[in-house]
């Protein structure tokens, strides 16, 4: 998998507002980095989901 163009792709949904596309891109390819045992990648996709929902709670939580 080419983490930076999926990382890329994820970001075109967030920047779009479309954080459940966001999410679940970021999901699936922390998913298939599990199934070829890639623990940087899995890390990398649980940073991203940290980062999609830290921006969530900025713009709408109190």
């Amino acid at each position: 998998m080419d983490i930076e163009s999926e990382t890329k792709f994820i970001q075109h949904f967030i920047d779009k507002g479309n954080y459940h596309a966001g999410i679940n891109t970021a999901i699936s390819a922390m998913n298939a980095c599990r199934k070829i045992n890639d623990q940087a990648g899995i890390d990398h996709f649980i940073e991203v989901m940290k980062g999609i929902i830290n921006k969530m709670a900025e713009e709408f939580g109190s």
